[in-house]
């Protein structure tokens, strides 16, 4: 059996059931709050901004030292090892945890300048 027009328009009004009921979820200090198109808009570029310099130096790291210059570093030593061959199997890993720290204490700084974050 098909619904009606005006049933499915009731339905697609009444997205948020627990007010008849006097239920409503707690809320929260940003519900209350309505971030403008031009702040989000901003929000997006400093993050976006953030992933791709994050992504060039994961790039940089990985592909550059690992590969395309791994001749060139393999010509100085380091503690006993090429560093081209050092490169690719430890400092590589350490420059990977740098950007995880790197972009969670970034992508912090971005939310509280833009009022997204959770603190209270």
């Amino acid at each position: 059996m098909a619904e009606s027009d005006d049933q499915r328009q009731a339905d697609d009004a009444h997205v948020y059931h627990h007010d008849e009921a006097g239920n409503r979820p707690v809320q929260g200090h940003h519900d209350a709050e309505v971030i403008g198109e031009q702040a989000v808009s901003s929000y997006w570029r400093a993050n976006i901004r953030l992933l791709l310099g994050l992504l060039a130096v994961w790039f940089i790291t990985s592909f550059g030292f690992g590969i395309l210059f791994v001749d060139e570093l393999n010509k100085i030593p380091f503690f006993g090892f090429d560093m081209g061959f050092w490169w690719a199997q430890q400092g590589a890993i350490y420059v990977f945890i740098i950007l995880i720290f790197v972009y969670a204490i970034a992508m912090k700084r971005i939310e509280r300048r833009h009022g997204v974050d959770d603190d209270a």
